[in-house]
């Protein structure tokens, strides 16, 4: 008897290897009476293959497509598993390559996918899907994906013979100006290309700038909750960092003036405009203030704008590095929250001479950069489908936030303390009692709902409070999760 709900298939695997005279296959099995979702099996399927050793560094994937079509599934079920194994750094994505084993792998799988598993007759619903509240990622549903595809193939095949050429370590020129107009009429900023180098997404633009502008021994502030990825960046480049506390109005001055009386600092990392992950916005006070410590014990302000689009209320507010007194900063922003989390593309501004140096550092790094893919999302603004986007996902996650804000009045009324956002996509929850947010993670897994606890944004003891991200969910899972959260709480 053929069992038509547990499926085993070969899946084609290529290899860069030249040795390699053939492709090999791997099996990928799932079994659709399982309560662990099928995008969780393909998930740690492919994981158990890297960590036996069978898929190695740089082997490439097939394509999402291919492997849904194999073994029956919807293809947005395996997108979810990629999506997973690139946030956790299993894959690694280019436009070139495809998906293909990273080089560095994490060590563990995250303790959220190692849930109980739970008899289907125990769910209080039938749920085909583990709800999972992230940090802020974007609905890649409504992604302008085909857009993007299209014109991605026009550039190719229009471009075919110069894209052998070698690019600008700052990436192109006209997306360059892009990006400077960009800046310079949405956030009121007066950029030029040659202060603009395009990166790999926000994380190679930490890179960079901690790269060039810290060395071992130098001492860097940061906020505490904060953007620990960023943090990790620092300490690389050997720098030490001391965590300062954030409220209601942002990063504390008092703290920072404390630090700069005890310490030669070299650069201070905010994310000013909605804190990650708190939310909250630097009041106008404090950023002039800020500015005005840079300048006199001349550290560098790094300012992380991830989210700058995503504002509800009349405008956001101006950029810290927008301000005409502001002698020392680096302002790092993306547009992968924007457009969809996989493309990868950020930039740095900063003065000329700063942005040579990034781009010095860049060319050794990835020296042709990704040219095609940034010509056709300059395709792309210029044609006014960025815009037409940002627009639409603007009005429909204001609506999303409002009814996310309302589940939290509901089912989570005098359990939780929270201030509605004015933009971005998560909310700051801090719970009324003293709660171990661990364990209400623990039993919230047991009936599929999980949440990121707050060692992922403290910087020694963790805080007493969870980043719950909205936009990417479904309102029906947002109401199931909250339930969930309100029942444990």
């Amino acid at each position: 008897m053929i069992r038509l709900d547990y499926i085993c298939v070969p899946v084609l695997i290529n290899t860069n290897s030249p040795a390699m005279l053939r492709p090999w296959f791997i099996q990928l099995e799932i079994d659709k009476n399982s309560v662990k979702p099928v995008y969780i099996q393909i998930a740690d399927e492919i994981i158990s293959y890297i960590k036996n050793g069978t898929l190695k560094g740089g082997e490439a994937l097939p394509g999402t497509r291919q492997i849904a079509s194999l073994l029956k599934v919807n293809r947005n079920t395996v997108v979810q598993a990629f999506d997973i194994l690139l946030s956790e750094g299993w894959l690694s994505a280019s436009e070139r390559k495809g998906s293909y084993v990273s080089d560095k792998l994490p060590s563990v799988i995250p303790s959220w996918r190692n849930h109980p598993e739970v008899p289907l007759h125990t769910l209080e619903a039938e749920r085909n899907d583990f709800i999972f509240f992230d940090d802020g990622l974007p609905d890649t549903s409504c992604a302008p994906i085909n857009e993007l595809a299209r014109s991605y193939r026009r550039i190719f095949a229009r471009k075919a013979g110069w894209m052998m050429n070698r690019a600008s370590e700052f990436g192109d020129i006209r997306f360059r100006e892009a990006i400077s107009k960009m800046l310079n009429y949405n956030r009121s900023m007066n950029t030029s290309a040659q202060q603009i180098c395009i990166t790999r997404g926000s994380q190679m633009a930490f890179y960079l700038t901690a790269c060039c502008l810290l060395k071992k021994g130098d001492v860097a502030l940061v906020e505490n909750p904060g953007f620990k990825p960023a943090w990790e960046t620092y300490l690389h480049a050997g720098a030490t960092l001391i965590p300062i506390a954030v409220d209601d109005e942002g990063i504390r001055i008092s703290e920072v003036e404390e630090a700069l009386a005890k310490y030669p600092v070299k650069a201070l990392h905010i994310s000013p405009h909605h804190q990650y992950p708190t939310t909250v916005t630097l009041s106008l006070s404090r950023r002039l203030k800020l500015i005005e410590l840079s300048n006199n014990y001349r550290f560098t302000i790094i300012e992380d704008d991830y989210d700058n689009e995503y504002h509800f209320g009349q405008r956001p507010v101006m950029p810290v590095s927008a301000y005409e007194g502001v002698h020392n900063y680096i302002y790092i922003g993306t547009l992968s929250k924007l457009i969809a989390p996989a493309i990868r593309i950020g930039y740095i501004y900063s003065s000329a001479g700063f942005i040579e140096q990034a781009g010095a550092l860049r060319r050794i790094i990835d020296t042709q950069g990704d040219s095609i893919m940034e010509q056709a999302i300059l395709e792309l603004i210029n044609g006014g489908d960025v815009s037409r986007h940002k627009k639409r996902m603007v009005s429909l996650y204001a609506e999303r936030r409002d009814f996310f804000a309302s589940l939290l009045d509901y089912y989570l009324k005098d359990k939780v303390a929270y201030k509605k956002p004015d933009g971005g996509l998560a909310f700051w929850i801090q719970p009324v009692e003293p709660v171990d947010l661990y364990k209400l993670k623990e039993l919230a897994s047991r009936k599929r709902v999980a949440f990121y606890t707050p060692d992922r944004f403290s910087l020694g003891k963790p805080v007493q409070g969870i980043r719950l991200g909205y936009a990417s969910l479904s309102k029906e899972n947002l109401e199931r999760g909250i339930q969930v959260l309100g029942k444990y709480l």
